[in-house]
């Protein structure tokens, strides 16, 4: 299962991890993806949606039906 956001496109970021010798290695960073169930009230049924916590904020903010009206514009099966 791949790890990217739904809503945001959000993926892991690749960076250094330096050590107390200032040596540096590559590392990646994860986002901070959770598995949320949603309700869809105007089509009366649950949606499962995989997101980052500030996708959640972004859901609460917008609304959950315009965020999955422009997800299904975008070409995302839901």
């Amino acid at each position: 299962m791949a790890r990217i956001c739904q809503v945001t496109g959000t993926t892991p970021l690749k960076g250094n991890k330096v050590s107390f010798s200032n040596k540096k290695s590559i590392r990646r960073f994860m986002p901070n993806l959770q598995v949320k169930r949603f309700f869809l009230a105007e089509e009366d049924k649950w949606i499962t949606l995989k997101l980052t916590a500030g996708a959640m904020r972004t859901v609460n903010k917008r609304g959950l039906f315009n965020i999955v009206k422009e997800m299904r514009a975008a070409g995302s099966k839901i």
